[in-house]
């Protein structure tokens, strides 16, 4: 069974529609809309379909919510279940690609597609796991031919994001995830109330699994980078980021080292 979760906080019913339509036509057998609003106006979904959950909560994060489903999916014996933006679409196909690629390869605890924007850009979304100046320095350091270089690096840009590979900080826009690494590591860590959330799950899984990149097949994302243009989102951004540094380590984290000269050993291997 494949599932999928997304979380919305006052979306538009037209902001929803169009991921909903995409998953109605794939191969997820069970969606769950958890809605962060303080109305359930989205709980019109429900009717829409057999396949759709539709949950009204309270808001407990962006991480939490997810969990709300993922428990669930675990406890219907889902085997893969997948976390997906409101402001995602994408083809058919996407879906059976990754399902039959994580069957072949059972170490695989998670797996994201090639991301573009909807201009077909591509979305350098495949990262090192990051060091304070690698999240603070270029959010606020506003010089282009450093953030450019400094980027070429920790996003991994001179890989050509044109083949598998394991990365081990994926996005959190597009997570397919099997169900018993998620039982195993626990799903989100709930004290992210939005942001680093992604990073610190990506984290987990790599430590029991791999986290691949998949190129193969792409799907469309919006990107809003809200936090850039909302100083309360940058609020809880800073505030995740502290926790995710605290939890891992600030200047001394000898498996962030380890993980990232294995990931670039791996892959200049394969060039």
């Amino acid at each position: 069974m494949l599932t999928a979760s997304i979380v919305t906080f006052h979306h538009s019913t037209k902001d929803v529609c169009k991921v909903v339509n995409c998953i109605l036509s794939s191969t997820i057998e069970i969606l769950y809309i958890i809605d962060n609003s303080s109305n359930d106006a989205l709980r019109e979904f429900a009717e829409f379909s057999k396949k759709i959950q539709y949950i009204h909560s309270l808001n407990v994060g962006y991480g939490a919510g997810h969990n709300i489903a993922i428990r669930k999916a675990i406890e219907r014996g889902a085997v893969y279940h997948v976390v997906i933006n409101p402001d995602i679409c994408f083809p058919n196909d996407v879906l059976n690609q990754l399902t039959e690629y994580m069957e072949a390869h059972e170490d695989i605890g998670l797996i994201m597609p090639k991301v573009l924007y909807p201009n077909g850009e591509l979305q350098y979304l495949c990262k090192l796991l990051p060091s304070p100046m690698d999240l603070i320095g270029r959010r606020f350091i506003p010089i282009k031919s450093y953030q450019n270089k400094h980027d070429y690096d920790y996003e991994l840009h001179w890989t050509g994001y044109d083949k598998v590979m394991e990365v081990p900080s994926l996005s959190g826009c597009f997570m397919f995830m099997r169900c018993s690494v998620l039982k195993q590591v626990g799903g989100f860590d709930e004290r992210y109330f939005m942001y680093a959330e992604d990073l610190d799950l990506c984290r987990r899984i790599g430590e029991v699994s791999k986290t691949i990149f998949y190129p193969k097949v792409s799907i469309i994302h919006e990107y809003g980078k809200g936090s850039y243009k909302n100083k309360k989102l940058l609020k809880y951004h800073i505030i995740s980021v502290i926790k995710y540094f605290n939890k891992w380590g600030w200047f001394w984290d000898s498996k962030r080292r380890y993980k990232n000269q294995e990931c670039v050993k791996r892959i200049k291997a394969q060039l």
